[in-house]
């Protein structure tokens, strides 16, 4: 048998030739990506209830004869519409570059270079390197194959695994040995593979295979939204009617067609003031813009829901290896049993890959480097046969046939050599003693062992049929990562559980554990006891334990599964093929982006652009701080939502003319120009208040909108209803004034409350100078202040008042607004103070 493990000199396609390829065969995509249309997109807005209110208040003036109104009216629909349109394209862009961030990615051999490229811009002819975990992206040839096994069973539906090798003798046409099929699964071993075929013409393709994302599930959050929006839309059907009839009633000196206008201009009014149409807004713009915010920090959010789930985090299930460690191992001990040190890094040398992508083995070859024992020495002669690395056996090893001897080298778990070779008892204790003492000084401990034979007729068909050598023991270490003591502390005072899940043994996670703070390390469960306990017992172990050791994935799913049945909302990382069971099974599953598998990636919700611990910690703020920012814009919505309702709905109890009214249609158009971007933009740029992190999880059964933030908003709300409609009734009534200088006064309140509402609520505990000042250098925040002025200063002094029906104000009744603003604002400032105190 050839020696599979030399490498092979390929210098791939140039990139011009590359470039050529794919103006020919076009993109190695299955299903062609869908084009929005712009039109549709503004249909679907004009479906909203609020803009067929508008229409039909247009509609309404100019059967009244009044074009000017009506012709307003359309003016501002189309600007709303606008920020409307534009502001779910910016959406759609932000979630579009999230997407691309998040595509397959290849390795590709390209003018000679290992080159990452997405996977639709592979041509035939190119050169694809596949390992462990990743989907194969094209059909093509195997040219090099390194214990090379793939699954092919989404093309077969047999779930058997395939060794795959470079020269094949087999007659099957349809799956060969010697070739690689789109959308099967690198289960072990790496390899090269020539691309012959791409998108539809691939066997994945012919047979009309799916690769479309699956439908979104409505999440908790949006079933919430929808459910609030349609109470609101059912009160305002009540209203809308209630206020036709008293409308009506009270008109009852004006002739049929005028009383049943005025009524419904009255009640369409009310209409359009109490359906809270920014909620999906919200949702939409604060999720999306959050999942972009943490895309630049490492942290790519592959579902958008997830990011809701964030905050409710209360359980951290991490794996020591790359995550709380900064995996670069490197052998720190050696320790050999009567065995020459030369012999024992040889041994353990040949037991590894050539070009190893696991950092243990990379490891222990730069250390046989280090001591003058290079690859060409290692892997000289003829490598006969491999003994595969399994979850199950964790051991492996490789057959070499040198100088007309058969070497078999070993290395594994040192139980599980041990238990290959003839060792008596003495010697086992020692051995174990040794392994305790390296494993209690934080060490990754694996054994080495070898088999000497003559023929090769007498090699084992598997490794357990050895009779090994023992030779020793090799100690490495993969020290924690800087910040990793810090962020295990920040999780305890945020109330999150830190979990340590590992393959090592319980000695080495256990000091691992202690180094870095995690709390409970001196209680361990390991692989062999959660095989004995049945899913109730696991459930009630794992409440006092945060050590698992010596664990295969399966074990990692009963884990994820024993806390959720505890209530606690889990978050899993993982980067292997076998993880992927883990981590749909975990509320949050968390994929390694550099070491990890594209399996895994493609079952996570996150993906971890650099394996770092630190960024799983800032996620779940920004988590909390993304869903804060929802309650706080949902909680703002209803606030500004009463005064201007509770205005439509008085006045026709005070049997006030339509002429009269503080608000009429326009008015409520020209205030919604200002509430949207106020809700969506301004709240989703609000920090992370100081104490995010020093609360427990949230409940994540907890309604969106609470009773506790229900109340404030409403209390919030009628205070500034009264200050806004006194003032307005108080200069219309009692000082007989203009209704258009009492109708400027009122809404230039509610204009000046708003931008004070954004302050004051940004923060329940934190004073509205504190979230000033932390925001004092956002360009966005002083472009609303900005705008919000001066739409202030032209809507008041200038020709558009006579339209819009308002008139300019005097410097006292600026004033005088000004401090009834603050006034009606403030206050709750003073009960942030009470609260503190």
């Amino acid at each position: 048998m050839q020696n599979l493990k030399k490498s092979v000199e390929i210098i791939g396609l140039t990139s011009n030739e590359a470039k050529l390829l794919q103006e020919r065969y076009g993109k190695n995509n299955i299903v062609p990506e869908k084009k929005e249309n712009f039109i549709v997109k503004i249909l679907e807005v004009l479906r909203e209830p609020m803009f067929l209110l508008l229409l039909v208040a247009a509609m309404i003036y100019f059967v009244l004869g009044e074009p000017r109104d009506g012709i307003v009216m359309l003016i501002f629909v189309v600007a709303v519409i606008t920020i409307d349109v534009v502001q779910e394209w910016k959406t759609d862009e932000t979630l579009k570059a999230l997407r691309d961030l998040s595509a397959p990615q290849v390795t590709v051999i390209r003018d000679g270079v290992e080159t990452d490229i997405v996977s639709e811009d592979l041509v035939p002819g190119d050169f694809v390197i596949i390992s462990e975990g990743v989907k194969v992206p094209a059909d093509g040839y195997i040219i090099k194959a390194n214990d090379l096994c793939i699954d092919e069973s989404s093309l077969t539906g047999e779930p058997i695994n395939v060794w795959k090798d470079v020269i094949t003798n087999s007659n099957d046409e349809y799956l060969k040995k010697n070739y690689c099929y789109a959308g099967t699964l690198v289960t072990q071993g790496s390899g090269v593979i020539k691309v012959d075929k791409i998108g539809v013409e691939t066997e994945y393709g012919k047979i009309g295979k799916s690769v479309s994302e699956t439908q979104e599930k409505i999440t908790p959050l949006k079933k919430q939204v929808a459910v609030l929006v349609k109470v609101c839309a059912y009160i305002a059907v009540f209203l809308f009617m209630l206020v036709v009839i008293i409308t009506y009633m009270n008109l009852i000196e004006c002739n049929f067609k005028d009383r049943l206008i005025e009524s419904i201009l009255s009640a369409i009014t009310l209409a359009m003031a109490m359906i809270p149409e920014e909620f999906p807004v919200i949702l939409t713009v604060v999720l999306s813009m959050g999942a972009w915010r943490l895309a630049k920090k490492n942290s790519l959010v592959k579902k958008l829901p997830s990011v809701e789930t964030l905050g409710a985090v209360s359980v951290l299930c991490v794996d020591k290896t790359g995550t709380i460690t900064m995996n670069k191992m490197k052998v720190k001990d050696i320790w050999t049993l009567n065995t020459d040190i030369e012999d024992f890094n040889k041994a353990m040398g040949m037991a590894c890959e050539i070009d190893p992508y696991d950092p243990m083995e990379q490891a222990m070859i730069e250390y046989c480097e280090r001591n003058h024992i290079t690859k060409d020495m290692l892997f000289s002669g003829t490598l006969v046969k491999e003994y595969s690395f399994t979850n199950e056996s964790k051991m492996m090893g490789h057959v070499w046939k040198k100088h007309r001897h058969i070497i078999i080298a070993a290395k594994g778990s040192p139980e599980r050599i041990m238990a290959l070779c003839n060792l008596d008892n003495k010697v086992r204790k020692s051995v174990s003693s040794k392994m305790r003492e390296m494993s209690k000084r934080g060490l990754r401990v694996i054994a080495v062992a070898k088999m000497i034979i003559e023929n090769e007729s007498d090699i084992p068909k598997n490794l357990e049929g050895c009779s090994l050598d023992f030779l020793g023991l090799v100690a490495l270490q993969d020290p924690p990562r800087d910040t990793v003591k810090e962020d295990i502390k920040n999780c305890a005072n945020a109330g999150i559980k830190v979990v340590m899940i590992t393959g090592d043994n319980g000695m080495t996670a256990s000091a691992i554990a202690k180094e870095v703070g995690i709390a409970g390390n001196e209680n361990i469960i390991t692989g062999e006891m959660i095989d004995k306990l049945s899913d109730e017992e696991l459930k009630e172990k794992v409440k006092g334990v945060s050590i698992f050791s010596r664990v295969i994935p399966e074990h990692k799913r009963r884990i994820v599964k024993a806390f959720q049945d505890n209530g606690e909302i889990v978050a899993m990382t993982g980067d292997g093929v076998n993880d992927a069971a883990a981590l749909k099974k975990a509320d949050i599953g968390i994929a390694m982006g550099k070491r990890g598998s594209e399996v895994s990636r493609e079952a996570a919700d996150l993906v971890l652009l650099d394996d770092n611990f630190s960024t799983i910690v800032y996620t779940v703020k920004d988590g909390r701080r993304i869903y804060d920012n929802i309650k706080k814009a949902i909680g703002y919505v209803f606030t500004i939502h009463i005064p201007i309702a509770l205005s439509s709905l008085l006045a026709p109890l005070l049997d006030i003319s339509s002429n009269q009214l503080l608000l009429l249609p326009v008015h409520i158009v020209l205030l919604e120009l200002i509430i949207d971007p106020t809700c969506s933009i301004v709240f989703e740029r609000q920090p992370a208040e100081d104490s995010i992190m020093e609360r427990t999880p949230r409940n994540s059964s907890e309604n969106i909108l609470t009773a506790k933030l229900l109340f404030k908003s409403i209390v919030q709300g009628i205070v500034l209803f009264i200050a806004s409609f006194g003032i307005y009734y108080i200069y219309l009534m009692r000082y007989n004034a203009p209704v258009e200088v009492a109708r400027s006064m009122a809404i230039l309140i509610i204009m000046i409350s708003n931008l004070l509402l954004v302050q004051v609520n940004s923060s329940n505990t934190e004073y509205a100078y504190k979230s000033f000042i932390k925001l004092r250098k956002d360009k966005v925040i002083w472009s609303v202040i900005v705008i919000t002025i001066a739409s202030i200063v032209i809507l008041f002094y200038t020709p558009i008042s006579l339209i819009l029906k308002l008139a300019p104000l005097t410097i006292s009744e600026v004033v005088i607004a000004l401090v009834i603003s603050i006034f009606s604002i403030m206050w709750y400032e003073i009960i942030k103070f009470i609260k503190n105190r």
